[in-house]
C-alpha cells in the first residue's frame, strides 16, 4: 500500500523563508551603492534577486511536491553532465573568467555556475550510490573507494577554477554522508588525514592561497593587499555593536569592503542590524540543521535518510564556512552565504534541493 504524504516541516519552511527575507533586504541594503556607481540604478542588484527569490521559490514548490524516490534515477545522468559542464568552464572561449576565476559558462545574457550543479549532483549521486551498496560501506575497497574516486573528478576540476571552498564544502558532504552510511571510524580517520594533507599541499603549492593564509594569522601585516577583505570585515562586525548602526547605514559598503552584497554579505548585515541581526541569521541557521537532521534520522528508508543528510550538511557546510571566513575565524575563500548572499544559480540549487528536503520530510515517520 503506498504511503501517503503529510504535509512537508513547516518549521524548516519558515527558516528558509526567514532567511530569504533577510537576504532580499541585505542585498538591497549592501549593494545600492555599488549599483549606483557601476550601473546608474541603486536597485540593479535587487531587482535581479527579487527574480532569482522568485524563480528558486517556485522551484522548491515543485520539487516539494515531487518524490523523492525519482532521483535515483537522475543521479548518475546529473553526475555525468555535471562533470562535462565543469570541463567546459576551463576551455578558453566557453568558460567566462571573473576576477581571475574562470567559474562561469555563458548562455547569452544568463550565466551559469556549474559548481553549484556540482554540490547537488553529487549529494544525489552518492545518496543513491551509497544505499545501492549499504552492504559494502564497511569494505574500504569496495564501498569506500567508488566514492572517492568520483569525489576525486568533481574536487579536482573544482579545484583548477580554481575554487577551493565549494571543493572543501563538497569533500566535506561526501565524508559526512560516508560516515551516515556507516563506514568505518578507522576508514574516515585515515581518510581525514589524506584530506587534511592534501588541503595544506593545495594551499603551500599555490602562491595567492598562501598568501591568504599568512594573511589570516596577521592581517594588518599587509592592510591594503592580502589582509585588506579581513580587516574591512572586521571594521564592518566591530562597528555594528549590539544593536547596528541601522539599516541602510552601512559605512563599508561605500566601496570600502569588497563583494558586500555577495560573500561579504554577512559582515555587512552585522554592521547594520549589530550583534542581535547577526545572532538571528545564525539562529536561524541551527533551526535549519535542527529540522534538516531530525528528517534524515526520520526519513522512512536509508535512501531518504542520506539524502536529506547530505542536502543539509552541504547548505550549513557552506554558511558555517562564509561565517567564518567574514568573522576572520579561517583564511579568505569565496563561497557565498546560503538564502542570503546575491546569486542566481547557487540559489536556485539551493532551493531546488531544500524542495527535495521537504518532500523527504513529508514521508517521515514521526513529525
Amino acid at each position: 500500500m503506498a504511503v501517503r504524504p503529510k504535509s512537508p516541516d513547516f518549521i524548516l519552511f519558515f527558516a528558509v523563508i526567514a532567511l530569504l527575507s533577510f537576504g532580499v533586504v541585505m542585498v538591497y541594503s549592501s549593494s545600492a551603492v555599488s549599483a549606483y556607481v557601476n550601473f546608474d540604478d541603486s536597485y540593479y542588484f535587487l531587482k535581479r534577486q527579487l527574480i532569482w527569490v522568485t524563480l528558486g521559490i517556485t522551484v522548491m514548490l515543485v520539487t516539494l511536491n515531487v518524490d523523492y524516490h525519482v532521483w535515483r534515477k537522475f543521479a548518475k545522468p546529473t553526475l555525468l553532465l555535471t562533470i562535462v559542464l565543469l570541463i567546459l568552464v576551463l576551455v578558453p572561449g566557453f568558460g567566462k573568467v571573473v576576477n581571475g576565476a574562470r567559474r562561469w559558462l555563458g548562455f547569452g545574457s544568463l550565466y551559469l555556475q556549474p559548481s553549484e550543479i556540482a554540490k547537488l549532483s553529487m549529494v544525489l549521486y552518492s545518496s543513491a550510490s551509497l544505499a545501492r551498496n549499504q552492504e559494502k560501506i564497511s569494505s574500504f575497497i569496495k564501498g569506500v573507494v567508488p566514492q572517492l574516486l568520483i569525489l576525486l573528478v568533481i574536487f579536482g576540476l573544482i579545484l583548477k577554477e580554481p575554487d577551493l571552498g565549494t571543493a572543501l564544502a563538497i569533500g566535506g558532504t561526501v565524508f559526512i554522508l560516508l560516515f551516515t552510511a556507516g563506514a568505518r571510524l578507522s576508514h574516515l580517520t585515515s581518510l581525514g588525514l589524506v584530506g587534511v594533507t592534501g588541503i595544506i599541499a593545495a594551499i603551500i603549492l599555490e602562491p595567492y592561497r598562501l598568501k591568504r593564509l599568512l594573511a589570516f594569522n596577521d592581517p594588518w601585516a599587509d592592510p591594503l593587499n592580502t589582509g585588506y577583505h579581513i580587516i574591512q570585515s572586521l571594521y564592518a562586525l566591530g562597528s555594528g555593536g549590539l544593536f547596528g548602526v541601522g539599516l541602510g547605514r552601512s559605512r563599508e559598503k561605500f566601496l570600502y569592503l569588497p563583494e558586500p552584497h555577495t560573500d561579504f554579505i554577512f559582515a555587512i548585515l552585522g554592521e547594520e542590524l549589530g550583534f542581535i541581526g547577526t545572532v538571528t541569521v545564525i539562529l536561524l541557521f541551527f533551526l535549519f540543521a535542527w529540522r534538516g537532521f531530525k528528517i534524515a534520522i526520520s526519513a522512512p528508508d536509508i535512501y531518504g535518510s542520506l539524502l536529506a543528510a547530505g542536502l543539509t550538511t552541504m547548505i550549513i557546510m557552506q554558511a558555517l564556512m562564509n561565517i567564518a571566513v567574514v568573522t576572520a575565524s579561517m583564511p579568505v575563500t569565496g563561497i557565498p552565504l546560503p538564502f542570503i548572499s546575491f546569486g542566481g544559480s547557487a540559489l536556485i540549487f539551493t532551493l531546488l534541493g531544500v524542495g527535495i528536503l521537504l518532500n523527504v520530510s513529508r514521508y517521515i515517520h514521526d513529525k
